[in-house]
């Protein structure tokens, strides 16, 4: 709709468009968002190969306040991403390759580090359902396929019982065909045995200002049963979420120049870099180092010896927490 014109107009200068993307990869802003919600800079690199040759992934934004949970969809995604957004709350970023549920949601905005989180597969479909009004030139240029209800209506429902912010959910077959498969995580994560060492782990909780997730290993469920903000989290089509791996990734987390309708101010992730990080699988904590040189890279992570860690196989969480 209104973005995706303003994206068609500015493809017919190529050399203004260049331009502004240089300048939105290193700059933030502030505004207000499409009616009825609240939403993106690295460099834009070459699409990854592999990526391409396997088909994109499904990314979709999910609320992760009181009033969004429980929520539907979440135990079928491959990888969650948690982040901290504004008024220290979080919000989380679904990814969808081996299988789509039926329904995912409640879909809420995009934010600025989306777009650089994102860059690492290719050309990603991102549902969201819109995002401040300063954001959505940055979209139009990013390397994704934007698919909020302006773009593919068909796609989206408002769900009864719940008040709307809360209440918008998408259906994955609108917006793809078909799941692309395992080759379409190019995360950069590898899958293995679990290394030596290690300290035995029955919970873990990660905090944000305004939110926490607490993660209880269950070696009935082989893997940690999450919880956010002290409750259990359950889905409302499916198990209680367990992931196999669960990353306590540690990064910097910054202020942008965007705002909430309240002024308040939006973080930005930086997931381009390096740093430490905490592994969880197994019962067991690992220390580890993580490297992202680039943001079309995937994230590798080492332990202690530099030595590549694997993931047992199934779902990861990573939650991006404040480095000290």
């Amino acid at each position: 709709m209104a973005h995706r014109a303003r994206g068609r107009r500015a493809a017919l200068t190529a050399a203004v468009l260049a331009a502004a993307l240089t300048a939105s990869l290193t700059a933030g802003c502030s505004g207000q968002g499409r009616p009825g919600d609240d939403g993106v800079p690295g460099r834009t690199p070459a699409p990854d190969a592999s990526a391409t040759a396997a088909g994109s992934p499904l990314a979709v934004k999910i609320d992760n306040v009181a009033g969004a949970r429980p929520q539907t969809g979440l135990d079928a995604a491959d990888v969650v991403y948690a982040e901290q957004v504004e008024g220290g709350l979080s919000r989380l970023l679904a990814v969808y390759a081996t299988r789509f549920p039926e329904t995912v949601g409640p879909v809420r905005s995009a934010r600025e580090s989306d777009l650089e989180l994102l860059r690492q597969f290719g050309r990603p479909t991102l549902a969201f359902s819109g995002a401040q009004r300063r954001l959505l030139p940055l979209i139009d240029r990013a390397p994704v396929e934007a698919r909020s209800p302006d773009e593919a209506p068909d796609a989206y429902y408002r769900g009864s019982g719940r008040a709307a912010p809360h209440n918008l959910y998408l259906h994955p077959a609108g917006l793809l065909s078909t799941a692309p498969g395992a080759g379409a995580l190019t995360t950069g994560f590898r899958y293995g045995p679990a290394p030596a060492g290690g300290t035995p782990t029955a919970t873990r909780t990660v905090r944000y200002p305004a939110a926490r997730f607490t993660f209880t290993w269950s070696a009935g469920r082989g893997g940690w049963l999450v919880a956010m903000d002290g409750t259990p989290t359950t889905t409302t089509d499916g198990p209680r979420p367990a992931p196999a791996t669960v990353v306590v990734q540690y990064v910097r987390i910054r202020a942008s120049g965007y705002h909430d309708v309240l002024g308040n101010r939006t973080p930005y992730t930086e997931t381009v870099g390096s740093g430490r990080a905490e592994v969880l699988r197994d019962g067991r904590s690992f220390t580890a180092g993580w490297s992202r040189p680039t943001a079309g890279d995937g994230t590798a992570f080492t332990t202690a010896d530099g030595a590549p860690l694997d993931f047992a196989q199934g779902q990861v969480w990573v939650v991006f927490a404040p480095a000290p």
